[in-house]
């Protein structure tokens, strides 16, 4: 199996290249960089790896939700490259990949990103071998969150920065930790696609399309 994933949703940019069970990456924290760091990453990754885009079996992206522009850039680049290639396409959420990459550091993870405008990107995952979504992903203002019937929570994202003192109360009694410094990575997507892969939920440039989650987009 072969797969190249890459996200830009947030400030990080980041691209990862799995075969055959091992997997390299590329990642870094550069706002408004995202479009002329990704395909640099993409060619240095092919390059180093020995192989040529026509190689892969498919390519995953961070479909959103996350920065407007972000996440265009992220879907235009994979449709780009999977239109080249004749690949097939994974759109993955930039949620799922931030919970995945703190996995199993308690029974829920609480993935929420800064959405500006007073709002959150913000999603509720039980922890596994893949982080498995409860509920719905969903904007909202910070304290309306309901995180419901849960026990231990482990929060990461941005969101928590901005917002740690209404989120430390909505979670109380169940908040083992967080990290608001953590970004979606590519290389935490690898696992979430090569499962979408198993489900045969590939697909074509044409329908793969971008999650903002609201019709008033910033960023």
């Amino acid at each position: 199996m072969k797969l190249l994933a890459l996200d830009t949703s947030t400030e990080a940019c980041s691209a990862a290249l799995h075969i055959g069970g091992k997997t390299a990456s590329r990642y870094e924290f550069a706002p408004k960089k995202h479009a002329e760091l990704i395909l640099p990453m993409v060619d240095q990754l092919l390059t180093e790896a020995q192989i040529k885009l026509t190689d892969l079996d498919a390519i995953a992206f961070g479909r959103g939700p996350g920065s407007f522009t972000g996440v265009r850039i992220a879907t235009g680049i994979a449709q780009g490259l999977a239109f080249s290639a004749d690949l097939p396409l994974l759109p993955v959420s930039s949620l799922a990949t931030l919970a995945q990459a703190v996995n199993g550091k308690a029974e829920t993870i609480a993935a929420i990103f800064d959405a500006r405008m007073g709002e959150v990107y913000y999603g509720l995952y039980r922890s596994g071998a893949i982080v498995e979504l409860l509920g719905e992903e969903s904007v909202i203002p910070p304290d309306r969150i309901i995180p419901g019937n849960i026990t231990g929570c482990f929060g990461v994202g941005s969101g928590w920065a901005s917002y740690a003192d209404s989120l430390k109360k909505i979670f109380a009694g169940h908040l083992e930790g967080y990290d608001p410094d953590r970004y979606p990575n590519a290389l935490d997507m690898i696992p979430l696609a090569l499962q979408a892969f198993r489900r045969g939920e590939l697909k074509t440039p044409e329908e793969a399309a971008p999650v903002y989650l609201r019709n008033d987009v910033t960023g």
